[in-house]
């Protein structure tokens, strides 16, 4: 934990003092996977205020555990499409921002990503007297912009300004450092992004009525049903194990999107209707059902800069069959809790489903593992990095008099 600091006159100044920062969290999306982690930062810094500019309010058990302040309204603006990526976006934010800064003088700014806020809160630093923190989630293609060079510019010196970067993996520690060139001693990486189970099944009461008699080990996706999800992928899995005769499972399907309608037939005309149920949008708060009656949790998505849901599952106890391309597949220890693949191999991540089908056992100790990885990745955890990190001790931060 973090020991006392001396102030400008030489007296010691108690480690509370430092807890009564002012800290701003500009968040464009505070979603409810953001929400333990903040309550927990809260606890740690009280005068902590989140801005946010799409709110869907608190997350069941999370409510008015910290301040939030809600700016306006984001628009996203496509500018390109991709099928298999994010594609090229570009995020309006209100510039009032700037004004609800300077009312609430922030001695710190955690800043998600590169977008508006983000330049904003650095053009007025010297204003505001604040220091910024860049939160990049993670490193995926559409994301990173390599081949942009307007953007890797506008980065890369925003990147200077900052005092800090933090991201979830060390990926994004690869891509801040080496492609944009910050310092090493300026990004700190440690998974910030992390669910609380009881914010997942502290709400449910009930099983719903989709998960009776199922065959069993039963699979669980959770995402949109759109192309980057990459269910196509699972789906060409199932097909695949229904020719081997491996086909004694269930295949949940939790989200909605463009695409399923068009999946949903595909899986009538191959002859997997008693293998998949289809079960659409489910509120967040409930999600918790299905995570507890799920064997295997599997992400087989084409691009995700983090992927919240492999550590959703792996804190309730779950294996995870992983796409390589999540940022969350850092997490998984190959054949300790669970495995990583390929999407657009089908036939491995069926060889993989293949071994919990034919290994009953396989599931219960691998979901072991999933736990106790996720023992030291703890909303509290995630907190207590940032308060007891450099990020509050290294000289760029302490150079202001926080306690004058």
């Amino acid at each position: 934990m973090l020991t006392a600091l001396p102030t400008s006159n030489g007296d010691t100044t108690q480690k509370t003092s430092m807890n009564n920062l002012r800290i701003a969290w500009l968040l464009t999306s505070a979603f409810y996977y953001w929400h333990p982690m903040l309550s927990y930062f809260a606890k740690q810094f009280p005068q902590m205020k989140a801005f946010s500019a799409n709110w869907r309010g608190y997350a069941p058990g999370f409510e008015d555990s910290f301040a939030v302040e809600i700016v306006g309204e984001r628009k996203i603006i496509s500018l390109t499409k991709a099928e298999t990526g994010y594609g090229n976006n570009f995020t309006y934010l209100p510039l009032n921002i700037v004004g609800r800064l300077l009312k609430f003088k922030p001695q710190v700014i955690f800043s998600n990503s590169f977008g508006i806020w983000t330049l904003l809160a650095l053009l007025f630093k010297a204003i505001g007297r604040w220091k910024v923190v860049i939160a990049y989630e993670g490193s995926s293609p559409s994301v990173d912009y390599r081949n942009s060079l307007p953007r890797l510019a506008l980065r890369r010196t925003m990147v200077a300004a900052a005092d800090a970067c933090i991201t979830n993996s060390r990926a994004g520690q690869a891509y801040l450092t080496e492609v944009l060139n910050a310092k090493a001693e300026k990004v700190f990486v440690h998974p910030y992004e992390v669910p609380a189970a009881d914010s997942l099944v502290g709400q449910v009461t009930d099983t719903p009525p989709q998960l009776a008699s199922l065959q069993e080990p039963i699979f669980l996706f959770v995402g949109g049903i759109v192309p980057r999800k990459g269910l196509q992928c699972l789906l060409d899995a199932c097909m695949i194990l229904q020719e081997k005769d491996c086909d004694r499972y269930t295949l949940l399907v939790v989200g909605e999107g463009k695409q399923r309608e068009e999946l949903e037939t595909l899986t009538q005309e191959k002859g997997l209707g008693d293998r998949v149920r289809w079960i659409g949008r489910v509120d967040y708060s409930q999600l918790g059902a299905y995570f507890a009656k799920a064997d295997v949790f599997v992400l087989p998505t084409l691009e995700d800069t983090w992927g919240m849901v492999v550590l959703e599952a792996m804190v309730l106890g779950k294996p995870i069959l992983c796409s390589k391309w999540a940022g969350a597949s850092e997490l998984i220890i190959e054949g300790d809790n669970g495995y990583c693949f390929d999407p657009y191999e089908p036939e491995k991540l069926a060889q993989l489903m293949c071994c919990f089908i034919n290994d009953s056992n396989l599931a219960t100790s691998m979901g072991e593992k999933s736990q106790q990885i996720m023992a030291k990745y703890t909303p509290e955890a995630a907190a207590q990095f940032f308060e007891s990190s450099k990020l509050f001790c290294d000289e760029r931060i302490r150079s202001i008099n926080f306690f004058a």
